[in-house]
């Protein structure tokens, strides 16, 4: 079965870091640009961060700028989302996802969606 299945969630104190996992099953995503997307209950599907594929860009929502690092271990069929200074707002099922970077800035998600992980902060 091709899917990416997301690990790494759970809660945390304002202010903590967790590490969030995004492994492949089914296909090699080396050749994939892979991103991070996160639902709210409530809100919409929002866009965190996308790592390209072969150039190693990275993109990321400015609300996670400067607090979130999206990485990839090709070798580990792995892509990694590490997230430190957690604030509550960053409360939501997190989800990854083959991505792409409009010519405007946006990133977009289309394919292989996990079932997510839910992290929450709260003290």
């Amino acid at each position: 079965q091709v899917q990416l299945v997301e690990s790494g969630g759970g809660l945390v104190q304002p202010g903590g870091s967790l590490r969030l996992s995004c492994l492949a099953h089914g296909f090699h995503l080396n050749r994939y640009a892979i991103g991070w997307f996160r639902q709210a209950p409530g809100k919409e599907r929002e866009a965190v961060s996308c790592h390209g594929a072969s150039d190693g860009a990275t993109f990321y929502a400015d609300s996670v700028k400067g607090r979130f690092t999206i990485s990839r271990a090709n070798v580990r069929n792995t892509v990694y989302l590490q997230m430190n200074t957690l604030k509550p707002e960053d409360t939501a099922v997190y989800y990854c996802a083959s991505c792409g970077v409009t010519n405007t800035g946006r990133i977009e998600g289309y394919d292989y969606w996990g079932p997510g992980t839910q992290v929450t902060v709260s003290s």
